[in-house]
């Protein structure tokens, strides 16, 4: 059976994807981190305000589960630090540790692989950002269909 052109663009954008995920995991490897911590640094790191586990899960569209394992392990190795709301004793807030911020800023200088689209034009980025947008759009929506979210998520 042959890919109509939709399932080759698919075919295309998995491999690429597959391909520069692999290599970003080689590179953070040399600076002891992993894809999913480095995630965890910059949507802490960038937060304006501290974060909560259920943020998270949504910002990087991961179980909440998945995120409360990974702080989890993170915490113990010092990287964040979780801490009950006293205001909603509920709800924990993740802040980076010293530990955290330093590794926050050696991934920030791990960037061959970040920037791999230097290849192209300015022109070229932009269209690719673009139908990145719509791409990821369409991806959420697929989501939503096929799992419905319990938690209402805004930023999916």
């Amino acid at each position: 059976m042959e890919l109509n052109e939709n399932e080759l663009a698919w075919w295309e954008m998995s491999v690429t994807s597959l391909i520069l995920q692999r290599a970003w995991q080689m590179e953070l490897g040399q600076i002891g981190l992993t894809v999913p911590q480095t995630l965890v640094l910059i949507a802490v790191a960038d937060s304006p305000e501290p974060i909560t586990p259920m943020k998270l899960s949504r910002i990087l569209h991961r179980e909440p589960h998945t995120i409360s394992a990974l702080l989890t392990r993170m915490e113990a190795q010092g990287l964040v630090k979780k801490e009950r709301n006293l205001e909603r004793g509920n709800w924990v807030r993740v802040t980076l540790t010293k530990k955290g911020k330093e590794a926050y800023q050696r991934q920030l200088k791990a960037k061959k692989v970040r920037n791999v689209t230097e290849c192209l034009s300015r022109q070229e980025l932009e269209e690719l950002n673009k139908m990145n947008r719509k791409l990821r759009a369409r991806g959420v929506q697929l989501l939503r269909e096929m799992l419905p979210s319990p938690y209402g998520d805004p930023l999916w």
